[in-house]
């Protein structure tokens, strides 16, 4: 594992913990948020673990990017990781961008579907990481 990736599995982590003590307070928009914020970084790590990087002076992980070549280039070409972690980072984004733009409040049950597929999705990194199998 490389210093990026042990960096933001570390981040990814930090996110989920604050996601489930936000959850646990009621505090669902911020859960959502946070939630979102775990599953992006576990996905930065999970990108760098399979050496895939944004172009050469780009310099960005930016959230298209890392949506996309998680799920069409990890999940969909090299099978990496199972196929019901496509979606996880569009679903709890919406539901974050729900909680950071919209006028509706983030529902308990919303708040807790987006917490257990955060938790999956850095838990498969994790795992991942672990077993130093990123590609």
């Amino acid at each position: 594992m490389s210093d990026l990736s042990d960096a933001f599995l570390a981040k990814a982590a930090e996110s989920l913990a604050g996601a489930n003590s936000e959850f646990v307070n009621g505090r669902y928009n911020n859960s959502a948020n946070r939630a979102y914020y775990a599953t992006f970084q576990a996905a930065i790590a999970a990108l760098d673990l399979a050496a895939v990087h944004p172009k050469p002076g780009s310099g960005a992980w930016d959230h298209g990017f890392v949506q996309a070549q998680f799920g069409g280039v990890l999940i969909g070409r090299r099978k990496l990781y199972p196929g019901e972690l496509h979606d996880v980072l569009s679903r709890v984004q919406q539901l974050r961008n729900q909680a950071d733009y919209e006028r509706a409040d983030v529902s308990h049950t919303q708040a807790a579907r987006s917490l257990a597929r955060a938790q999956a999705l850095v838990d498969a990194v994790a795992t991942r990481a672990k077993r130093g199998t990123g590609r």
